[in-house]
């Protein structure tokens, strides 16, 4: 009998260029769950300290907004970087 060779196919490979995007995407990620987790610590901090009522009213609606502010910009480059990241996948 012969050694038979089993030639398995390859599995196609991103580009550098896809390669960039797609890491891009994940450290963009990161930074935006890092971004969310500080602000929000360092504005409940901050809420504490303060004297009336009104002012920490003001603190809180103040924070929704910004929250909801890095929600907007991340998911506006996730749907980008993420487009870009399908685009460049292998075939």
């Amino acid at each position: 009998m012969k050694n038979q060779v089993q030639m398995q196919p390859q599995k196609p490979k991103r580009t550098l260029f896809g390669k960039i995007v797609k890491y891009t995407f994940i450290i963009f990620n990161i930074i935006m769950l890092i971004w969310l987790i500080g602000g929000m610590m360092s504005a409940s901090d901050s809420i504490s300290e303060l004297s009336s009522e009104a002012e920490q009213a003001g603190a809180v609606i103040g924070t929704g907004i910004g929250a909801m502010l890095i929600i907007f910009i991340w998911v506006a480059g996730d749907i980008i970087l993420g487009i870009m990241t399908l685009l460049t996948r292998p075939k």
